[in-house]
């Protein structure tokens, strides 16, 4: 994972380290400089001393079989990369730790930490020295990173007894599956707690879950790890068993990057959520479902409208309406049940699909999504703090609302919504029941009226 910067960032002059102006590495905090400074040198010392052990001149041809197909693995996939770097909001994925980590289970110290060098290298010249937004001092922290990782899971290797019987070609079974899963942990434990550390002292969380990823950048990882373990066993037996691994490397590169666009054509790159495509294609499967049941089943759905979000923008600028925007997803998200659908239509409205819900069950939720969005409090751009959010809030419920299509509902809920703003904003309605008989006022600023 890479560290996060401003290429615009204003830059810091007066100290001797920054004597060279225009590195966008001075654009970092105090805080932020040290410990990439403190990682870069460690890696160097690291490397430094793991020259002073002896390296049998197999593991130099391993070392250089490994490195081969690591280049050909990325030189195979950069056109992958280069539609990454066309949606640039996607995350940066070379799937290069299945090769780093077959080199920390199977070599000695010095050629597993060139090896790592060496992909390192030809990544950048590949691909950071053409991207702009992704300047040297980022390649050179994620492989100095990736140096301590690896060389995390060389201790383990060769404390376990590991690197010996694999170079040996006589695996021992159970205990070196033992020292395997442990040599996976060490990495990946590492590289976590690094990149955990400098997001934190980059990015400003929102939870401090963000700083250890997600569960499926989590998962790709130990998918990797997996996979390199193989190619550990194959080249101890012989080294050009490493080369069929390519293949394997740049199909899950491409599939990596399917589900990467099949994701970004599905999200609101704003918010996170369900863009409106999405969310209606989400409803519309739903709507049919709840018809299909045997038994009687309803389908819920709300209108949401943030209350006086151009004065937000015109008071405080559109970054920290951007960010306004964010929190109230956040707290859509986290108050509706799993398995709802939350999505973004456009400007500063969203729509939230619960299925199976009752129209008791579904006016609470409402009332505690209206609760959240009321007591957020989001930094603005001159230090202060930006309070008493509203959201106005229509509710409709199928089949009591006499519709029977998605758009249908939605004009009902969006009809309780505008009610909603009528009445004074900052509570929920819900849409008629039956035949569009009457408008029910179901709950005013935390009251629920029958």
């Amino acid at each position: 994972m890479d560290m996060g910067h401003r290429a615009d960032a204003p830059v810091r002059t007066g100290a001797p380290w920054r004597a060279v102006p225009g590195w966008s590495l001075w654009s970092l905090s105090a805080r932020a400089l040290a410990y990439v400074l403190l990682v870069d040198s460690g890696a160097v010392l690291a490397v430094v001393l793991s020259a002073l052990g002896p390296v049998p001149a197999r593991s130099w041809a391993v070392a250089a079989v490994l490195a081969g197909c690591a280049g050909a693995h990325l030189h195979f996939s950069r056109w992958i990369e280069r539609i990454r770097r066309d949606h640039s909001h996607l995350p940066h994925v070379d799937l290069c730790s299945i090769w780093i980590f077959a080199g920390a289970l199977v070599l000695p110290p010095l050629p597993a930490v060139l090896l790592v060098a060496t992909i390192y290298l030809h990544r950048w010249w590949v691909v950071g020295r053409w991207d702009a937004s992704r300047p040297p001092h980022r390649c050179l922290f994620t492989g100095s990173m990736m140096v301590l990782a690896a060389l995390a899971a060389n201790g383990v290797s060769a404390a376990t007894g590991l690197r010996g019987h694999l170079m040996a070609g006589r695996p021992s079974g159970v205990l070196d599956l033992v020292g395997i899963i442990g040599a996976g942990a060490a990495q990946w434990g590492v590289n976590s707690l690094l990149v955990g550390i400098v997001i934190a002292l980059t990015v400003k969380l929102r939870k401090i879950g963000e700083a250890v990823g997600s569960g499926a950048d989590n998962l790709l990882e130990i998918g990797q790890l997996a996979l390199g373990s193989f190619v550990a066993l194959a080249v101890a037996w012989w080294p050009g068993f490493a080369a069929p691994m390519v293949v394997a490397a740049v199909a899950l590169h491409r599939t990596v990057l399917i589900h990467q666009l099949e994701l970004a054509a599905r999200t609101d790159n704003k918010t996170g959520l369900l863009n409106a495509e999405a969310w209606h294609l989400q409803a519309r499967l739903e709507l049919q479902r709840t018809r299909a049941r045997q038994t009687p089943s309803t389908l819920g759905l709300f209108m949401i409208d943030v209350d006086h979000f151009k004065d937000v923008n015109d008071r405080y600028g559109h970054q920290v309406g951007d960010s306004v925007l964010r929190a109230i997803a956040d707290a859509l998200s986290s108050s509706v049940r799993r398995g709802d659908s939350v999505g973004r239509f456009g400007g500063e409205e969203f729509a939230v699909l619960l299925p199976m819900v009752e129209r008791t069950e579904a006016l609470l939720i409402a009332e505690r999504v209206r609760s959240q969005v009321l007591g957020l409090k989001i930094d603005d751009s001159a230090g202060g703090v930006v309070t008493g959010l509203g959201v106005s809030i229509g509710v409709a419920i199928w089949p009591e609302v006499d519709e029977d299509t998605v758009e249908g509902v939605l004009a009902a809920a969006d009809s309780a919504l505008y009610e909603a703003k009528r009445l004074g904003r900052d509570q929920v309605q819900v849409a008629g029941v039956v035949r569009r008989l009457r408008w029910v006022p179901a709950v005013r600023r935390g009251q629920v009226v029958d």
